[in-house]
């Protein structure tokens, strides 16, 4: 993939694993509105082209921050309106990332506040480094979390603790996150990415088309009734039985050997 970001490096780890790393090191990796733009583009071309990327693995530059959240020194000075036009484009990030039907593996190498802690929410399930930290801070801002924060943190860690969290503005640990439902491990930070891309490879072995039908039906599905949720795993069920690799998974099996999925 042409490297054309300047605040975003991706990086091609495998034939069909991207890292995609936030790259504003001198800002904690805070968010901007070209760093918000830039996401946006990637994740946008990346759903519209994935160019058989079956798996996506996202990080930040360096070893102490993941993301600071929104850089409050390109906001200083705003006026309302300015302010309401810069997050109609955080807004469109959250969308696009959470909508991307590729998998997406967060490898959380430090400090995640404020967006940074919504991102990591975004994503479908996240490794962490153990001096990782996390905290939604809108609050002492005299805002809420904007991004996505009060609907996807409270999916992934409960109501009463989502309230918790977001009410008081306070910071949780790398073990609080993990013990909560944020983090699915946590990693001494040299063995972060190893472990991160160890599961991608995992994941990118199976059936891409398999793959991202379960990841929608999962996402779709919490979001109805069982009935209604249980419909939908059998439309994209349904989506999986004409495929090539479907054939192809059945076959390995019965010839006892790997399968080699192409993805349709």
């Amino acid at each position: 993939m042409e490297q054309k970001h300047k605040t975003v490096k991706v990086e091609e780890l495998t034939n069909h694993i991207l890292l995609i790393t936030l790259n504003r090191p001198e800002a904690s990796n805070a968010f901007n509105t070209l760093m918000a733009e830039e996401l946006t583009e990637l994740f946008e071309d990346l759903t519209l082209n994935p160019n058989d990327r079956r798996v996506l693995i996202l990080t930040g530059s360096g070893d102490r921050a993941f993301c600071a959240g929104g850089d409050l020194k390109e906001r200083n000075g705003m006026t309302d309106a300015q302010w309401v036009k810069q997050h109609l484009v955080y807004e469109k990030m959250a969308r696009t990332i959470i909508e991307c039907p590729i998998p997406t593996i967060g490898a959380i190498n430090g400090a995640a506040y404020g967006g940074g802690c919504e991102l990591v929410a975004m994503l479908d399930f996240v490794y962490i480094s153990e001096n990782a930290k996390f905290a939604q801070t809108e609050v002492k801002l005299g805002i809420i979390p904007g991004a996505g924060g009060t609907q996807t943190l409270a999916r992934a860690v409960g109501e009463r603790r989502a309230k918790e969290i977001i009410l008081t503005g306070k910071t949780f640990n790398a073990i609080q996150a993990y013990e909560w439902g944020l983090a699915n491990a946590v990693f001494p930070i040299s063995e972060l990415i190893p472990a991160a891309l160890e599961t991608a490879k995992l994941i990118a072995k199976n059936a891409p088309i398999a793959v991202r039908q379960a990841k929608q039906s999962i996402h779709k599905g919490l979001q109805m009734s069982l009935s209604d949720g249980m419909s939908f795993e059998i439309e994209a069920y349904n989506r999986t039985v004409p495929t090539k690799d479907r054939s192809e998974g059945v076959a390995a099996f019965n010839e006892k050997r790997p399968p080699n999925f192409k993805g349709h």
